[in-house]
């Protein structure tokens, strides 16, 4: 058994893997969907994208090095799953035509605004560009750093203090517009 009390709350893991998946899902499994949440923008494609990582967890638990990792392993394949399902849904929308004289229906986020501040700030940051949004969410959400940021993502640090640096600017310009 391993020592997993910063990952899971617990003393340790189970030896079975099924048992150890479960032990994990039921310490995580909310985080982890408000984690993809903010990425995908809506729960169920959110749900979907965790459920693909604990899948793909539980497949390959003998493959795993380090128990511990698990939890890392997830946050990893949470935020991959939902950048893969936000490039499945943009080449949807440029195959997407629509037809003459279609009025576009608004979305969620828009018909939302009106609600609480704190739905406003989540569709501000929806609105983000996608790499904007994607360095706010690891930094504010996983709270890591800015070489961590730069390592998950595959560019360079000075590109993620100028992406946050700009989503910063931009969800304060959004949030002056509220008060």
């Amino acid at each position: 058994m391993t020592d997993t009390k910063s990952t899971t709350g617990q003393a340790s893991l189970p030896d079975s893997p099924r048992a150890a998946v479960t032990e994990i899902f039921h310490h995580h499994y909310r985080r982890l969907v408000g984690l993809a949440g903010l990425m995908v923008d809506d729960r169920e494609s959110a749900e979907e994208v965790v459920q693909d990582a604990f899948e793909a967890l539980y497949r390959s638990w003998a493959a795993l090095r380090d128990p511990q990792a698990a939890v890392a392993y997830l946050n990893r394949s949470v935020v991959n799953g939902s950048r893969s399902r936000l490039r499945r849904r943009m080449t949807e929308r440029s195959y997407d035509v629509p037809e003459a004289g279609a009025v576009a229906s608004p979305s969620a986020e828009s018909l939302g605004l009106d609600r609480t501040e704190r739905d406003e700030l989540l569709a501000a940051v929806r609105a983000l560009p996608r790499r904007q949004r994607e360095v706010m969410v690891l930094r504010y959400f996983l709270d890591l750093s800015e070489a961590e940021i730069a390592d998950w993502l595959g560019i360079s640090t000075g590109s993620v203090k100028t992406h946050a640096s700009r989503a910063a600017g931009t969800l304060h310009t959004r949030m002056e517009a509220w008060q």
